[in-house]
């Protein structure tokens, strides 16, 4: 019954007119990557310093003061490097656009010699490899567009820095603030607090690799538990280092 559904779907998806609007559309940068880029580094950076904080023996003042100005800076500062690596590609993107551009103008037949191979590469031959090259050659945004993809391997997803800074951003905000709610209930123990960040925190790391895995279409199981064990290991990293200097080093803890 599923698999029947799931022809029909797909039948319905692959109608003609159904396929030329899919393919008009140009492709749009993924923000799902910027989103657990973020949401995974922020639960980590943060629930690491409650780690490393309560393993040196630091109130829950410290904690706090220490976890949400961690959260904002580093937030910032890892949207403004998603930023330039995001306006980087695009940059390099254009910059191939035009080179290809000035080639195809200075040498035209040295152009339709690459489109010639790369399509015969592929197992086209004869008359129908010439109608390829003629008909790509003849276009020139499409020359262009065929260029950026079979030579240089770019995609032809529109890049947008800005977004992905602020989705970046503000996964790292409000997914790396959940560790550090517990510390603001003042009624409850430093190793309670600390069990139930370090439970909120695993939540955050299970339900990010679960989001990740439908979206991609990977079990969800094995993606929620492999994405606990990544942020686990570094929160018991950040635990054993100041265990570690609160016992080598005379920390003054309140």
């Amino acid at each position: 019954m599923k698999k029947n559904s799931e022809r029909e779907a797909l039948r319905v998806e692959h109608r003609p007119e159904n396929i030329a609007r899919r393919l008009q559309r140009e492709p749009e940068s993924q923000r799902v990557s910027d989103l657990v880029l973020g949401g995974i580094d922020g639960c980590i950076t943060t629930f690491a310093i409650v780690s490393g904080a309560f393993g040196a023996g630091f109130s829950a003042a410290v904690v706090l003061v220490m976890g949400f100005a961690n959260l904002l800076a580093d937030g910032f500062s890892m949207a403004v490097s998603n930023f330039e690596a995001v306006a980087a590609e695009r940059d390099h993107l254009e910059s191939v656009r035009r080179t290809e551009k000035r080639h195809i103008k200075l040498v035209p037949e040295g152009e339709r010699e690459e489109v010639r191979q790369i399509f015969a590469a592929k197992g086209f031959r004869g008359e129908t490899l010439e109608r390829i090259v003629a008909t790509i050659t003849g276009n020139h945004r499409l020359w262009i567009e065929t260029m950026l993809t079979e030579e240089y391997g770019l995609s032809r997803a529109r890049y947008r820095p800005l977004a992905s800074a602020l989705a970046t951003f503000s996964a790292f905000v409000v997914v790396g603030a959940v560790p550090l709610l517990p510390f603001l209930f003042a009624p409850l123990s430093m190793p309670s607090r600390f069990a139930a960040s370090a439970l909120l925190a695993g939540l955050m790391f299970f339900v990010i690799g679960m989001l990740k895995s439908l979206v991609y279409a990977r079990p969800l199981l094995r993606s929620g538990f492999k994405t606990l064990l990544l942020g686990g290991t570094a929160a018991v990293l950040a635990f054993a280092t100041g265990y570690l200097l609160h016992s080598l080093v005379d920390i003054d803890a309140s």
